[in-house]
């Protein structure tokens, strides 16, 4: 199983910075070679496969604060599935992965979501979906401090309170500020709640 994530730059055109593009090429560059692992297209859409599909939704998560970081926002999809054929662009590859995280991108706008995932069992789909839109209160709101605090600390996993800190420029009392107001412990458990549910899926 592989999973896909399809989204686009909220409001991209209403920017009126060009900076945004070559800023979501630098956020997604980690996520492996362009065209074939990640790519940009169509202006202001982009689609990246995470192999381990446990990290999907974390993945997810890490590119939205990466955004907020900077004003801005994306709505996400995505698609969990097998890869039946490998094109040298992402956007030309094929498979479950790839129809679900489209077809589910289609609906978003119009069900007002910027986040969202399919796998095709509609039970869990429903379950997590729910989560979801409960956990996209808080992160549809982060502020550009608190969700530069939240890359971070995706990015950092083993670093302290105080680590975090130094890497941010502020010290460790106002680190736990933005923890706190991000509710970066609650998203902590959503994550850790769909890699368990998402592995006993891949498992059945």
């Amino acid at each position: 199983m592989t999973s896909v994530i399809t989204g686009d730059i909220i409001g991209s055109r209403q920017q009126t910075s060009k900076h945004w593009v070559e800023d979501l090429k630098k956020i997604l560059s980690p996520f492996g070679e362009t065209p074939r692992e990640w790519e940009v297209y169509r202006g202001d859409e982009f689609q990246v496969e995470i192999k381990n599909s446990e990290d999907a939704l974390w993945s997810a998560i890490l590119i939205k604060a990466h955004l907020r970081a900077l004003k801005l926002d994306a709505r996400m999809s995505i698609g969990f599935g097998d890869k039946t054929h490998e094109a040298e662009k992402i956007s030309e590859s094929n498979g479950s992965a790839f129809i679900h995280s489209g077809e589910l991108f289609e609906t978003l706008k119009k069900q007002k979501l910027t986040l969202a995932m399919r796998t095709g069992d509609a039970a869990f789909d429903e379950k997590i979906n729910l989560m979801l839109q409960l956990a996209l209160t808080l992160m549809d709101n982060w502020l550009a401090q608190q969700a530069e605090f939240v890359a971070v600390a995706i990015e950092n996993p083993t670093l302290s309170q105080e680590e975090l800190g130094q890497k941010l420029g502020i010290n460790q009392a106002a680190v736990s500020r933005r923890q706190k107001r991000a509710q970066f412990d609650l998203v902590l458990q959503l994550d850790r709640y769909f890699r368990t549910q998402i592995k006993q899926l891949t498992t059945l």
